[in-house]
């Protein structure tokens, strides 16, 4: 991929959204391109997670174990989506295995270089804390949506 579709690709990822042309090529600059085959996998449950992944091509199948220890496939995700977004900011777990359903491609920001460029510049850290915060209001809103199923 050239870096000025890498930068159209940033600029599409909710998260990124709001940053200028120089800040996501500073990102795109900086991340890891990786083409995977089809099968292969991307990353396991549970394993502890210190990048986050965009889907740069191809497909891939989210999954974790069920109660019963079976396979319990989340989604299937395409070019754009940004997969555990949150080992941008901390250290967590992976929640999902993802697993290859076609060849394809995914570049790797890990938090190391993301906060590297949050440190360098704080105005990119506004815009991103703004999206988060977006985020967790969205996702509190579906939750209270939701309120009355538990009851």
């Amino acid at each position: 991929m050239a870096l000025n579709d890498d930068i159209a690709l940033l600029a599409a990822v909710p998260l990124f959204q709001g940053l200028d042309r120089e800040q996501l090529r500073l990102i795109a600059f900086g991340a890891e391109h990786r083409r995977v085959k089809a099968g292969e996998v991307l990353f396991q449950e549970r394993a502890p997670a210190e990048s986050a992944y965009i889907v740069a091509g191809g497909r891939f199948e989210l999954s974790r174990k069920g109660r019963d220890g079976g396979k319990v496939i989340e989604s299937v995700v395409g070019e754009g989506t940004l997969l555990s977004e949150l080992a941008l900011a901390t250290m967590v777990e992976r929640k999902f295995t993802a697993v290859a359903l076609e060849e394809g491609d995914v570049i790797r920001i890990t938090r190391a270089l993301f906060h590297r460029l949050i440190e360098e510049y704080p105005e990119m850290a506004r815009t991103v804390e703004n999206r988060i915060r977006e985020t967790i209001a969205a996702l509190a809103q579906q939750a209270s949506a939701l309120q009355h199923r538990f009851q």
